[in-house]
């Protein structure tokens, strides 16, 4: 519909006692009984003293042709079967609560005049930045469905706004609300007694705030942006274990010089020490190296607490019940700490070292991020980073170890495609360089970085940030967890919401202990 006046300028502002014989002479409150009434000047009124932020009008050009009036309320009010008198005390909004989680919306309407320009689209994002500005956890509201009377004698509310959901059907208000990203969470009876177009049906409409925060009687400081540092770690000879830690301690500080939350070392970074161990077979070797790993892990834990930084400590051989696995561990930066194994050992490990995978496969939560690590391989596998994902994973880290280029290749594009399924970040670390005196340890070849989605809010091609290949260096760069929420909810495409659950589906079946 074209408007009848040109329109140079809109805006939304809060709605002003002022305004009240305008929007009284602009606007209806017109249903299928033909009633003309609208709301009166005490109640207007009222709403402004209780809670002026929630009421707003759209202005063009001096001229007020939208209005949205909402109230607060508290969840279990509206979260069954309820009536729009119920919700509203009669039109008298004692049940407005500043403690309630819920941001009711009591009306919305536009000049007839002005309808087609998505002027109800601004104000329904104006609410939502509402919502989200006041820490509530929904938008919810009673929705007419008016086309409903044409199919009342053929189908079912249920079925009725199937149709609308597919597109077969249109309904003027219906429609609207699904395409501003609100779910209809049941259907109600009597929501408005005398609206006979519907039928006396009505939707229960429910937007979801992302960027809720549960109120906690513990004080947490979120951290939206993550600071991540990749240790591009170079092999060299060292003949002990505090030659090694001199090397890891000095990556740990220039990492946590730059305030980052997290630092990355590759899988075997310790490999260097085997060479103690030439004289002896493959296997037996790497069964030597494996002594030091809880003393490792130990010193581990210290440098997470002195440089105030969460490590992921690449991985490391463990003698564990009489079986040899790679491990490595996540040492928190309050002391404590936990283990991840390598599930999936590559066909040389197996046959070189006598490995054996690992059972473990979970997500960690840190105090910034829930991060998940896949060691190397193991990120080749889409399964095992699905189910991190389902546990809210929102950061994967990935150390690995990769003698030639094709192989890192392998590890590098499996990742890039686990950033896009699973809609996080992914970290990755590798070594470079040579160790002539290792046995099945001769060469590296690696690019240490960071992957995102490819969606509007990330680097078209998905990479972050990328180190030089196969130099020696620390690669700093910040990921931002809001753009996961945002990416989930409103993304291009949505890999993790879109999966047809009820034509396949994925499941863990030994949980970790």
């Amino acid at each position: 519909m074209e408007p009848i006046h040109k329109i140079n300028k809109v805006e939304i502002r809060n709605l002003q006692i002022s305004d009240y014989v305008q929007l009284s002479q602009s606007f209806r409150r017109v249903y299928s009984d033909g009633s003309d009434t609208f709301w009166t000047h005490k109640q207007i009124e009222k709403l402004i003293q209780i809670f002026p932020e929630g009421q707003f009008v759209t202005v063009v050009d001096e001229k007020i042709v939208g209005c949205a009036l909402s109230l607060i309320v508290d969840y279990d009010l509206v979260k069954n079967d309820h009536t729009y008198a119920k919700v509203t005390g009669n039109e008298t909004f004692s049940t407005h609560n500043p403690n309630g989680n819920i941001l009711y919306g009591i009306e919305v309407f536009i000049h007839p005049d002005y309808r087609g320009l998505r002027l109800g689209r601004r104000m329904y994002d104006y609410r939502k930045e509402l919502c989200e500005r006041l820490n509530l956890k929904a938008i919810m509201f009673g929705g007419r469905i008016p086309n409903y009377h044409k199919y009342a004698d053929v189908m079912r509310p249920k079925e009725y706004i199937q149709q609308v959901k597919m597109k077969e059907i249109y309904d003027p208000v219906l429609t609207f609300q699904l395409s501003n990203d609100f779910h209809v969470r049941k259907v109600m009876t009597n929501y408005l007694p005398n609206d006979e177009e519907s039928k006396h049906f009505a939707t229960l409409l429910q937007w979801d705030n992302i960027y809720y925060t549960p109120p906690t009687s513990e004080f947490k400081v979120t951290k939206p942006t993550v600071r991540l540092g990749l240790v591009q770690w170079q092999m060299r000879s060292y003949k002990s274990i505090d030659d090694v830690f001199e090397q890891v301690e000095y990556f740990v500080d220039a990492v946590s010089d730059y305030k980052s939350d997290f630092v990355l070392f590759p899988e075997y970074f310790n490999a260097p020490l085997m060479a103690e161990f030439n004289h002896l077979g493959e296997s037996e070797a790497i069964r030597g190296l494996a002594q030091y790993t809880e003393d490792m892990r130990d010193r581990f834990i210290n440098l997470a607490i002195s440089y105030n930084i969460n490590i992921i400590t690449g991985s490391m051989p463990l003698i564990k019940d009489g079986g040899l696995y790679n491990v490595g561990f996540l040492c928190r930066r309050d002391g404590s700490y936990d283990m991840y194994e390598k599930v999936h050992v590559t066909p040389d490990e197996a046959k070189s070292w006598g490995l054996s995978g690992g059972n473990i496969v979970k997500t960690f939560d840190t105090d910034c991020a829930k991060i998940g690590v896949l060691i190397c391989y193991d990120v080749e596998f889409p399964e095992l980073s699905r189910i991190m994902a389902e546990q809210g994973m929102q950061i994967l880290f990935v150390p690995f170890l990769t003698d030639t280029q094709n192989a890192y290749s392998r590890v590098r594009v499996c990742a890039q495609a686990r950033a896009i399924e699973n809609e996080c970040f992914v970290a990755i670390a590798g070594s470079v360089g040579n160790l002539p005196r290792v046995h099945n340890m001769d060469i590296q070849y690696a690019q240490s970085g960071v992957f995102t989605p490819c969606d509007f809010a990330f680097p078209t091609d998905g990479k972050r940030a990328e180190a030089t290949p196969n130099t020696e260096m620390i690669l700093i760069s910040d990921v931002d967890l809001d753009l996961l929420n945002e990416l989930h909810t409103y993304g291009s495409v949505r890999n993790l919401r879109d999966r047809r659950h009820d034509l396949y589906d994925l499941r863990l079946k030994k949980k970790a202990e």
